[in-house]
């Protein structure tokens, strides 16, 4: 069964920085590897238990897109009951931990 993919308004703000910060309007690989990164998100419509859970928390599960010093973390929670996935916050692999808010 398919899951809703929703996005925090956190998270909804972050492509946009995301774009911003790899030049996507000036770059045609940019702009591809950018394309990818959405198909990504939305790829947790399928099975988004396939990712592993956040060093940081349990409760939250997180996907890897990119490779090399390009990776980021699309960080979520799955509602079950719901058939929700909820996207917290999409950033760069190499930030500190992840602080949930309200944690």
């Amino acid at each position: 069964m398919a899951y809703h993919v929703e996005l925090t308004a956190r998270a909804s703000r972050d492509p946009g920085r995301i774009y911003r910060e790899i030049n996507a309007a000036n770059s045609e690989q940019a702009r591809a590897w950018f394309n990818g990164l959405e198909v990504a998100i939305l790829s947790l419509d399928q099975h988004p238990a396939r990712c592993p859970v956040t060093p940081e928390y349990a409760n939250l599960r997180h996907l890897l897109y990119g490779n090399r010093r390009f990776i980021y973390r699309i960080i979520y929670t799955i509602h079950e009951q719901s058939q929700v996935v909820t996207v917290l916050h999409i950033r760069h692999g190499m930030r500190r931990r992840y602080a949930a808010e309200g944690n």
